[in-house]
């Protein structure tokens, strides 16, 4: 008896470890791909005058969904999230400063909240949709009132582009998600 206690013990500890690994990941995948995609978006988004983190953030909120849809436990948007906001903090873009804290963090507690009162484990492309739409509305609106200090009509009109693009984001989330599933890199269930 005491055997099989240490065996499941050690699995969970192995677990849990690739669960952070997977995280961390992430994480890092979220804040390369918006070194990338952020100019690429600013060319379309700069002659609307429209905030590039809006049009683009669905593709950034895209990398918390998967490593919740990877780990399928509360609080992995977060702690993705969490190591974005540190590791922005030595990277030369992205970087809000101690904000960095607050505007990385809120949509991973999205997420991750999305996740807790749907129900849902990442399991569909609805569920994914919502999840990454409100992660971005919430990331979106926070960096337009406490960097950028917009009117709040503006405020409104990003945060339904916003909607859109993190909606799209989802999408992209959850294709990825079935075709890990489907090539056995990860477990349907949680």
């Amino acid at each position: 008896m005491k055997i099989e206690t240490v065996k499941v013990r050690a699995s969970a500890g192995k677990r849990a470890t690739v669960d952070l690994v997977v995280m961390a990941l992430f994480a890092s995948l979220g804040l390369a791909s918006k070194n990338v995609i952020h100019p690429l978006v600013a060319t379309l988004a700069g002659p609307l005058y429209i905030p590039t983190g809006a049009l683009a953030g669905g593709f950034y909120m895209m990398w918390p969904v998967l490593a919740f849809g990877f780990v399928r436990k509360i609080g992995a948007a977060t702690v993705t999230s969490l190591t974005q906001a540190f590791i922005s903090l030595l990277l030369p873009f992205g970087n809000f400063g101690l904000l960095s804290f607050v505007i990385y963090l809120a949509p991973g507690l999205a997420i991750d909240g999305f996740f807790l009162l749907s129900r849902h484990k990442a399991c569909c492309a609805a569920c994914c949709m919502g999840a990454a739409a409100v992660a971005n509305v919430v990331g979106t609106v926070l960096v337009g009132m406490l960097i950028l200090v917009l009117p709040e009509v503006v405020l409104l009109f990003i945060a339904l582009v916003a909607a859109v693009s993190g909606s799209l984001g989802g999408v992209l989330a959850n294709m990825l998600l079935v075709r890990t599933q489907k090539l056995g890199l990860r477990n349907s269930g949680g």
